[in-house]
This record gives C-alpha cells, sequence and structure tokens, in this order.
C-alpha cells in the first residue's frame, strides 16, 4: 500500500468478481470523504463560491464544501464548511444524499447537502490557501454557470442538479 496520509491511500486488492473470475491486482484508492452544500436564502437565490481550484486549474463557480475532520459527522461538517467560507448559516436542512465519488476504485464519499434559510452572520473565514469570492445566484444564473463551463467541479454540478431536481 501507498500512503500519503490522511489525503490519499493507494491499495491493491485481490478480488473476485461475481461471476468466478478472480482479479489478482486492483487498485482501491481511498481519500477523505467531504460534504457540499446548496444553501438557499430565504428569496430563493444559491450561495456560491467563485476560487481557484488546482484539479480543474482554473478559477470556477462552486458550492462551499469542504473534508470532514477526523470523526466529524457530515451535517457538522457541511454547516461548518458554510459558515467558514461563506459567513452563512442556514436554518433548515436536508440530507440529499451520499455517493461514491469513483465507483471502480472507490476514492472517496460525497455527501450532499441542501440548506434553507441562508443568511449572513459573519464575514468568510475559511483559513485556506484560497481567496473565496461569495455570490448569490438565482436558479437560471446557476444553471447557465453549469451549462457555460464556469461549473468545473462535478461534486457541485452534481448537488445543484439534485437540489433542482428534487424541488420540483
Amino acid at each position: 500500500m501507498y500512503a500519503h496520509r490522511p489525503w490519499l491511500e493507494v491499495a491493491v486488492e485481490k478480488i473476485a468478481l461475481p461471476d468466478g473470475r478472480v482479479i489478482d491486482e486492483f487498485l482501491q484508492l481511498k481519500g477523505r470523504d467531504f460534504v457540499v452544500v446548496v444553501p438557499f436564502t430565504d428569496d430563493g437565490r444559491v450561495v456560491t463560491i467563485r476560487s481557484y481550484k488546482h484539479g480543474p486549474r482554473r478559477v470556477s463557480v462552486a458550492l462551499p464544501a469542504g473534508l470532514l475532520d477526523g470523526d466529524e459527522q457530515p451535517e457538522d461538517a457541511a454547516r461548518r464548511e458554510l459558515l467558514e467560507e461563506t459567513g452563512y448559516e442556514a436554518t433548515r436542512w436536508e440530507r440529499i444524499g451520499s455517493f461514491v465519488v469513483e465507483s471502480n476504485y472507490g476514492l472517496n464519499t460525497e455527501h450532499a447537502f441542501v440548506a434553507r434559510g441562508a443568511r449572513q452572520v459573519r464575514e468568510p473565514r475559511s483559513g485556506d490557501l484560497e481567496e473565496i469570492l461569495v455570490e448569490l445566484r438565482t436558479r437560471d444564473e446557476l444553471i447557465a454557470a453549469i451549462r457555460s463551463g464556469d461549473v468545473a467541479q462535478l461534486s457541485s454540478a452534481a448537488a445543484i442538479g439534485l437540489a433542482l431536481a428534487l424541488e420540483r
């Protein structure tokens, strides 16, 4: 096993498939689980962030998100990340679901939430190595950002799509 804890572990496993075939060296990747929040204000706008992410290597629109700390529960992490990255709190929380990011290799789990009644209670203090600009967007503006490619992270695009689909 290769490990660069706490960020990534790579293991080689011997697995048996349902049809009886055996794969002697199947890679299993393990990263840290994370949360993503779709925060709606009372007037129906969504609190988003604009920041640089090295994966897509550019500045893009995203949702507040972040890693779980230790044995932190997903909803606690979601509340913390929303407050740290945007300075917003929300009154009503709904779990959209938890999803394995990469189905063959495992990698990690995204825990997605909708937060309603979001309102700014302080200035953002993410403590990250990134500059974050908080932006409010209507549903139409958010969909346009996805279609134009301004939303570069699948985790944000998926959570937005699920949240909007579940509202209908």
